[in-house]
């Protein structure tokens, strides 16, 4: 038995993870404190510009009432919505491959 006590089932999964990662051959690099920064600069960047999308929504459709318009602005924004998040992962998982001695 284990010192810790039980264990919750999210636990024993990270745990199985874990060691199927090692059985791969998945190497984990914990990321720098230069990582770290730059990885919440751009959630933070990109939060407000979807923040600011969402806004924009919202008062175009409050000047609309035609249902062929709104469906229009809403599908508008949803491919926003899905640019931007793209994005912002694209450029996080470059900054998470970065060699940490570039």
């Amino acid at each position: 038995m284990s010192e810790k006590g039980p264990r919750s089932a999210v636990e024993i999964v990270m745990e199985r993870l874990r060691q199927k990662d090692v059985a791969d051959g998945v190497e984990h690099r914990p990321r720098t404190e230069q990582q770290k920064a730059a990885i919440a600069e751009i959630r933070s960047i990109y939060d407000a510009k979807l923040a600011q999308a969402e806004v924009m929504l919202r008062t175009a459709l409050g000047d609309s009432f035609d249902p062929a318009v709104r469906a229009t602005i809403e599908q508008t924004h949803q491919r926003e919505r899905e640019h931007l998040t793209a994005e912002r992962d694209s450029k996080i998982e470059r900054i998470r491959r970065q060699d940490e001695t570039s």
